[in-house]
């Protein structure tokens, strides 16, 4: 089933379709009761006594039912619909122990103790870092638990902390009491009176040459006890003391093994997350045995590498500050003992072309650490790289080079045999690699979220990240999810335990955020990082890693570098594949790139100190320019004929990356769309109030087409402010008017309205007949939606006149095609096919594909007011097969919606359920909701129809709660109206009468006094 079933931290369920959303805390409370049984049942009354305690509220049971029923439903929609069973002796996941983490971790430290009673210590720690590497925090952290429930979480908890005295014995044992003492003291922080904990620690720091602070810690426990219990320790712990105060020889660590290198530096302290990278990193060892990595088999999600036979080299590259280090320390300490012959580390210093180590002085460290006297090193490049290899020929070695500067320092140390494994850092991609060797690739990245949040905790303790959850939040986010940033903020807080979460936030975000994420002393700034790689970049690199920073948005394209920095697009395109090996920049698809938050503060702080105001200026210009250039081409082509923006560009800018085609076009700038208020508002802060209202006229037809009206509404307003600074009447009714339309779209009538009414005086002081008759229509869209035909006629018509006296073809047609609809929803028909065939005739003269379609569909619509369904769906499918070839998603979808009706109402239920379901998944892709409440309705209708009264009650009220959203009066009564359909059919009189009572109020608000008519006095049954 692909099911994964997490309890040691919050309750998650994975499916194939990814996690389940379990909304509530005691729907995740039930998944994981019953997961801590998978397969077996579970009673009602103990999973109430579990969730509610000895005294359940009346009502339990059935709220119990509620919540497995949701479960249930979220357990379906991520692919385990048959997971949560009810049968006759109680409830049960249908998942074996495999699936669960907590079942899989007692079977990992039942097997760790096998081994170690069998002698293998190494194997028997490596399945307990295994089995303790699943725990994600507190056992069902996020459930409130009752009785036999708590206890087992208790259990739980008493076995993690076993099995964490058994680790490090184990570690102990294997002479591992460098790496003990730290991780030690961090456990009893936690639990200061765990006594085996405390034996480790003071048997750890004796074997460290820490003789007083080994004693000082069994004094500190026994003062504990005697306070918190009135005990001393235990026989065991005293007999310990004694041994440690006569320096009895027995507590001497192990003999350790005679020339073989152990090189690694001790594991970073509190290193978090990366369970994707750990197990790419466990399918490069060496195919001998079972491997001991962290989870033993890839985590949900990882790519598939194949397998690791050959590979003799792994490269752990990303940004500066992404813990690449951290990661590879961790691991190889982990796998370790998987290499008999030793490991052997390097700082191959490659940040700094001055203090990078050669070849040779790499290779020759190679070889002191394989046993050779620094006498006896060859002097010959080519003898040095032969004793290497017969060294290494038939040994099983790890090797591990850390900050790689170039695929030339570490080329001579990639092993000759199988049993030897090389694993390098860079911030490099170094593909010279790939070119003779099976490179195994770990990009590393930001840390999730989750992950940013437990390091956060790791390092300050629990409580006080519970005790700010939001500023926690904030912090993540503001050091951009970097563990070096993370690590640095954590330490300020830790070094002043007074300091609020909250209060460093704030400081991040008013002052100089690189100047903030520092520490007195430390030299790891997280500004000296980023400088370190940005100082290896080429003069031209540089300048566009400067220059680039200044772009607002989150992502950029090829032709935007060429644009600031005055290049052409093929030299432009080299730089950024330079940033991007360099790790400066990350390609997120194909030719697009995007900067992290921090590297983008350090790129402009650069630009400010490195580039001349006149040249920032000169960018910043190019910028618009470009910006400007690219809605210019994109208006030509999706919305021909709209020339109110006349752009000028100041500078030479790059052509728009695209053709004259439909698709071409929407492709580039649903790329882009998430930069175009960021550009629209920095236009704003840089004084460029022209470039911000042409941006906004300019990009109407992108949003036409592809929704993302709340995008629009917020561009046209900040070209509405420009157009009010610039004091220019026209161009402000301009702007208004577009408000206007951006609030239609967003079923905003009213807000609709009062804009355009600001916006017709302006245009007839400004003399300009275009305008007035645009607004006019406008007004008319506004005023049909709300229902008020005969006023939207009248200003349809005033439209029509001044656009035909005027000549405007296109608008003449427009003008006709709303008349058409608004006599359609009149009941019209014949007037409206009239208006229809007139702007038809007028359209196919233009040439214009968008309007032609959406002529087309009114016709269609017109022809299913009277029932003609086969005539409307041939109609509607020429109308669609335009809307889909331009990329008209918007139109498509009230296109998808019609057809389904034409369909229904032949009763070809499969057909109209399939139409409408496309409708509603592809106005959740244009991020309009009220075009998905039209289409879960007609959802509800097509499956009440078929014979599914349930599936329908289920869309009829899922449509409610996204209309209290996005109110629409009118639609509301018609949901209303079917849902008292629906109870009347299950003689339901009293719900019937109630929903129809709503109706007929909402129908009245609406205009609509014949649809409430037909309802009033209408007896329910």
């Amino acid at each position: 089933m692909g099911v994964e079933l997490r309890l040691l931290g919050p309750i998650e369920a994975v499916g194939p379709a990814g996690p389940a959303v379990l909304s509530s805390a005691r729907q995740r409370a039930l998944v994981g009761l019953l997961a801590l049984r998978p397969g077996l049942p579970v009673t009602a009354p103990r999973l109430v006594q579990a969730l509610w305690g000895m005294d359940p509220p009346r009502t339990a049971v059935r709220t119990l039912q509620s919540h497995l029923t949701r479960a249930k439903q979220a357990l379906a929609a991520c692919g385990l619909p048959g997971l949560l069973t009810n049968g006759r002796v109680g409830y049960a996941l249908a998942a074996g122990p495999e699936s669960v983490d907590a079942c899989r971790f007692e079977a990992l430290v039942a097997a760790a103790r096998a081994e170690s009673a069998a002698g293998h210590v190494a194997e028997a720690v490596a399945g307990l870092r295994t089995g303790l590497g699943l725990w994600r925090g507190e056992a069902l952290a996020d459930a409130e638990l009752h009785g036999w429930a708590a206890a087992e979480v208790a259990r739980l908890h008493k076995v993690r902390l076993a099995a964490l005295g058994d680790l490090w014995d184990g570690e102990l044992r294997l002479g591992g009491h460098a790496d003990a003492v730290p991780e030690l003291e961090r456990l009893l922080v936690a639990d200061p009176g765990e006594e085996r904990l405390v034996g480790l620690l003071m048997l750890a720091r004796y074997r460290c040459g820490r003789h007083p602070e080994a004693l000082t810690g069994y004094q500190r426990l026994r003062a504990h006890l005697a306070d918190t219990l009135g005990v001393d320790p235990s026989p065991e712990l005293q007999r310990l003391h004694t041994a440690i105060l006569r320096r009895d020889p027995s507590l001497d660590p192990p003999d350790a093994p005679g020339q073989v290198p152990a090189q690694l530096p001790s594991r970073p302290g509190h290193f978090t997350g990366r369970p994707a990278e750990l197990a790419l990193l466990d399918a490069a060892l060496p195919p001998d045995g079972p491997r001991p990595g962290h989870t033993g088999r890839p985590a949900p999600g990882t790519p598939d590498q194949g397998t690791s036979v050959g590979t003799p080299l792994v490269l752990v590259s990303g940004p500066a500050g992404m813990g690449k280090t951290a990661l590879v320390v961790e691991w190889t300490q982990r796998v370790a003992d998987r290499f008999a012959d030793g490991q052997i580390f390097c700082d191959l210093l490659g940040h700094d072309e001055s203090t990078a180590l050669t070849p040779d002085e790499v290779l020759g460290h190679a070889l002191r650490g394989l046993g050779v006297p620094a006498g006896r090193v060859p002097t010959s490049p080519a003898d040095q790289l032969g004793l290497y290899r017969s060294l290494l020929r038939d040994r099983g070695v790890l090797l591990v080079c850390d900050n790689v500067g170039s695929a030339e320092q570490i080329l001579p140390l990639v092993p000759p045999g199988p049993g030897s494994l090389l694993v390098a850092t860079s911030r490099h991609q170094l593909p010279t690699l790939d070119v003779g060797y099976a490179v195994r690739r770990v990009e590393l990245d930001a840390l999730s979220p989750a992950e940013s949040l437990t390091l956060l905790e790791r390092v300050l303790g629990p409580a006080r990240v519970a005790a700010e959850p939001d500023a926690a939040g904030q912090l993540v986010e503001a050091c951009d999810r970097m563990p070096l940033a993370l690590r640095i903020a954590a330490a300020k807080l830790t070094s002043r335990p007074r300091l609020a979460i909250g209060d460093l936030v704030a400081e991040l975000a008013t002052g100089n955020r690189l100047d903030a994420l520092s520490v007195p002393g430390d030299s790891r700034s997280i500004r000296a990082v980023f400088a370190s790689a940005y100082h290896a970049l080429t003069p031209g690199a540089a300048a566009a890693f400067r220059l680039a920073g200044l772009h607002p948005g989150p992502t950029f394209a090829v032709p935007l570098v060429a644009a600031v920095t005055g290049t052409p697009v093929t030299a432009a395109r080299l730089v950024t594949e330079e940033l991007a090996a360099a790790h400066l920049v990350s390609e997120v698809a194909s030719g697009r790139f995007r900067f992290h938050d921090l590297i983008r503060w350090y790129a402009r702080e650069c630009a400010g100190t490195e580039e001349s105001s006149d040249a920032r200026t000169r960018a910043e210009e190019r910028l618009l320019d470009w910006y400007l250039s690219v809605a210019d081409a994109a208006n030509d082509t999706l919305t021909p004929g709209r020339d109110r923006a006349r752009v000028a560009a100041r500078h030479p800018v790059p052509a728009p990356p695209f053709g004259p085609r439909h698709a071409e076009v929407l492709a580039f700038l649903d790329a882009e769309r998430a930069n175009l208020s960021a550009v629209s508002r920095h236009a704003v802060e840089l004084g460029e109030d022209t470039a911000a209202w042409q941006l906004a006229y300019l990009l109407m037809g992108f949003y036409y087409s592809r929704g993302h009206w709340a995008s629009m509404l917020e561009i046209c307003r900040t070209g509405l402010a420009a157009a009010r600074r610039l004091a220019d009447g026209g161009t402000e009714g301009l702007m208004r008017g577009q408000v206007g339309v951006a609030c239609i779209q967003l079923q905003r009538f009213d807000e609709a309205l009062d804009a355009l009414r600001r916006a017709l005086p302006l245009m007839v002081a400004a003399g300009d007949a275009w305008g007035e008759g645009s607004v006019r229509n406008n007004t008319a869209v506004a005023l049909a939606a709300l229902r008020r035909f005969d006023e939207a006629v009248a200003e349809y018509e005033a439209a029509l006149a001044m656009h035909t006296a005027n000549g405007l073809s296109r608008d003449v047609a427009y003008a006709l095609n709303n008349l058409g609809d608004a006599h359609t929803r009149m009941g019209q028909t014949d007037l409206a096919l009239d208006y229809l065939d007139r702007a038809l005739a007028l359209v196919r003269t233009l040439g214009d594909e968008r309007l032609e379609a959406v002529i087309l569909h009114g016709t269609g619509a017109a022809h299913l007011g009277e029932g003609r369904h086969r005539q409307a769906m041939e109609l509607f499918d020429r109308a669609r097969g335009t809307q889909r070839l331009i990329g008209d998603r918007r139109a498509e979808v009230d296109t998808l919606n019609d057809t389904g009706l034409a369909h229904l109402g032949l009763a070809e239920h499969a057909e109209a359920l399939d139409l409408f379901d496309q409708a509603r998944r592809l106005s959740r892709a244009i991020a309009d909701p009220h075009l998905e409440a039209v289409a879960m309705t007609n959802l509800g209708l097509a499956e009440f129809r078929a014979g599914a009264p349930d599936a329908a009650e289920d869309w009829y009220l899922r449509a409610l709660a996204v209309r209290a959203r996005v109110p629409a009066v009118f639609e509301e009564a018609e949901l209303h109206r079917h849902l008292g359909d629906l109870a009347e059919s299950r003689s339901d009189l009293a719900t019937a009468r109630s929903h129809r009572d709503t109706a007929i109020r909402l129908y009245e608000k609406a205009n609509a006094t014949a649809e409430a008519a037909a309802l009033v006095g209408r007896p329910a049954g």
